[in-house]
């Protein structure tokens, strides 16, 4: 799928994985993106769902409580996240769940069990932190390369309102990355304006 993604698409999505493989992925679609003789390349988009507090311990307690939440619900439902949806088809989720064998946390504040509760149906992937461990760890897929990042939180409303809040976006914007985004809500980073 890369190779076609590559050669003809103007945006390559990819769930929230470590930044090794992250990294992987970027560099292999790059380099398709030569093999099929475009002189320009795919954007990267980088979906996560961060779960954020004034620290790192009240963000982890937070997680948890989350993680219970998704626990208790999703057995009882009976759309996508239902034990009776079996495996996910996407390449995407296949990844997710192999990465999330191997640990809990990878890198900074990249958190799995979310995505093993959910089955990884959809965007699961959580960073865990406080504010600044979280503009750090989206930081650190901006300087790999990712322009658009999507966040949501597991609460949506209020944690779109918490992000705004706490000002997650102007902090980002303050490292004017040239031609980034942080989709979901549109922010476009590069130019510190909030698009809606």
């Amino acid at each position: 799928m890369a190779n076609i993604t590559s050669a003809l698409a103007d945006i390559f999505g990819l769930w929230g994985e470590p930044l090794k493989e992250t990294k992987e992925q970027i560099d292999r679609i790059y380099a398709e993106a030569e093999k099929a003789g475009r002189t320009d390349r795919p954007r990267i988009w980088v979906t996560f769902r961060p779960i954020v507090a004034e620290t790192d311990e009240l963000a982890w307690a937070k997680a948890h409580r989350t993680l219970d939440a998704l626990n208790k619900n999703s057995p009882k439902g009976t759309g996508l996240n239902a034990p009776a949806a079996g495996a996910p088809q996407n390449v995407g989720s296949q990844r997710l769940l192999e990465i999330a064998k191997r640990g809990d946390v990878q890198d900074r504040a990249l958190w799995y069990p979310t995505v093993t509760a959910t089955n990884a149906r959809g965007a699961s992937t959580a960073l865990v932190g406080s504010y600044q461990t979280i503009i750090d760890s989206l930081l650190d897929y901006v300087d790999l390369g990712a322009e658009l990042i999507s966040i949501r939180g597991y609460d949506n409303y209020n944690d779109a309102v918490d992000y705004g809040r706490r000002q997650i976006i102007d902090n980002i914007a303050e490292r004017q990355v040239e031609g980034a985004f942080i989709v979901g809500h549109s922010w476009d980073i590069s130019a510190s304006a909030v698009r809606r």
